[in-house]
């Protein structure tokens, strides 16, 4: 079992499939009070950090930005939109599972058939 925070941006459907149907315990930000407060990424990532949780988002381009100014941290998932929720878990728990160790790993979960561009560095 992971332990997941979802950015405020992240579907509570599928957090709700992480759980109830993979196990996982995932807090969300609106369960942890920070939903609609434009809570800084920064801050987000070490929230997660400091409650030890993966985290779990669909804004890739300033988290992968984050891993690398800060790699000390649990874990985060970058996502593409899915609203095949249920699938989305899927795919996040099998993920999660291949990748074993998450401290400071990142792992991506697209919906298929999509490509991810890889970002500028």
């Amino acid at each position: 079992m992971a332990r997941f925070y979802s950015n405020e941006n992240f579907p509570k459907q599928a957090a709700d499939e992480l759980t109830q149907r993979f196990g996982h315990d995932v807090l969300t930000a609106l369960a942890a009070g920070n939903a609609n407060r434009a809570v800084p990424d920064e801050e987000v990532l070490a929230f997660a950090a400091s409650e030890e949780r993966i985290l779990l988002t669909f804004n890739r381009l300033h988290f992968l930005r984050l891993h690398r100014e800060f790699p000390n941290h649990a874990g985060i998932v970058l996502c593409t939109f899915d609203s095949d929720f249920s699938g989305q878990a899927r795919r996040i728990h099998d993920a999660v599972e291949k990748q074993g160790e998450m401290k400071g790993n990142v792992v991506r979960v697209n919906r298929p058939g999509t490509t991810e561009t890889k970002p500028r560095t």
